[in-house]
């Protein structure tokens, strides 16, 4: 008997996780860049730059949205699949 799941499918949740994770990723990369100038002792960047240091938030959140769709997914698909479930 086969496996429901295929291995390569995508569980909801994962599109958000990834795209988290690319978000963090830029975000940190720009705080980076934005703080490297303050310990060398250069000129620091423009304000905007400290906004796109945001990024990492931001990238945590999506991705932890996507964490909780995927969790509550499979709950729903838990409790489905729970003998006696009648939904």
């Amino acid at each position: 008997m086969r496996d429901k799941t295929q291995t390569n499918s995508a569980a909801p949740g994962d599109r958000l996780i990834r795209a988290g994770a690319v978000v963090f990723f830029l975000g940190a990369v720009a705080t980076l860049v934005t703080v490297a100038p303050l310990f060398v002792g250069a000129r620091p960047f423009p304000t905007y730059m400290f906004g796109l240091s945001m990024l990492m938030a931001v990238g945590f959140l999506v991705a932890g949205a996507g964490v909780l769709r995927s969790v509550t997914a499979g709950r729903r698909q838990a409790r489905g699949a729970a003998p006696g479930a009648s939904r």
